[in-house]
C-alpha cells in the first residue's frame, strides 16, 4: 500500500479575530480563525480554552489527534478491503497528552482506542493484527515525534 508519489496538501488560514481589535493585549484579543482546503467549506476554529480560545470551537490539538485517528482509520479499512476482512463496524475514542518537555509544551502521546465490529464467522486475530500494520501505514502517525499508540477492541457480530 505503500505510495512512491509525492503528494502536496494546501491550506488557507485567515485570522477572523482582528474583527474583534487589534492584539494590543494577551489576555482580549480573539483566538478565532478560519480555515479551509482548496474550494472545501471554511471551518472556524480557536485556541484551546486554557490557552483562551473559544470552547465551542476546534482547536489545533483536537485537529491533531482527529487527523491521527482519522488517518489510522482509514488505512484500517484499506488494509481490511484488501485482505477481505468484512468491517461492519468502527468507532475511536482518541486521546492527546501534551506536557511540558525542557521547556517546551509538546505532545507526549497519542492513544487510539477503536472499537472494530467485523462480520460473523470472520478471522479476529487478522482483524486485530492489521491495526499493527495500520499504524505502519498512516502517513499522519509517521509524520509526528512522539508515540501513537493503539488499543483495539475487536467484536465479532453475531451471526
Amino acid at each position: 500500500m505503500t505510495h512512491a508519489d509525492d503528494h502536496e496538501y494546501a491550506a488557507s488560514v485567515v485570522w477572523t479575530g482582528a474583527r474583534a481589535g487589534p492584539t494590543i493585549s494577551y489576555q482580549t484579543y480573539s483566538r478565532e480563525y478560519e480555515y479551509r482546503s482548496g474550494d472545501k467549506p471554511w471551518m472556524k476554529g480557536s485556541a484551546d480554552p486554557q490557552f483562551r480560545g473559544d470552547a465551542a470551537l476546534y482547536n489545533p490539538e483536537e485537529m491533531l489527534v482527529i487527523a491521527l485517528s482519522t488517518c489510522h482509520l482509514l488505512s484500517y479499512l484499506a488494509l481490511c478491503a484488501l485482505a477481505k476482512l468484512p468491517v461492519v463496524a468502527y468507532e475511536d475514542a482518541a486521546r492527546g497528552t501534551m506536557k511540558a518537555v525542557d521547556g517546551v509544551v509538546r505532545f507526549t502521546d497519542v492513544l487510539l482506542t477503536p472499537r472494530v465490529t467485523i462480520a460473523a464467522g470472520a478471522d479476529a486475530g487478522k482483524a486485530l493484527a492489521l491495526h499493527h500494520n495500520a499504524r505502519a501505514e498512516c502517513y499522519i502517525a509517521n509524520s509526528v515525534n512522539f508515540p501513537v499508540r493503539d488499543e483495539p477492541t475487536i467484536i465479532v457480530a453475531p451471526a
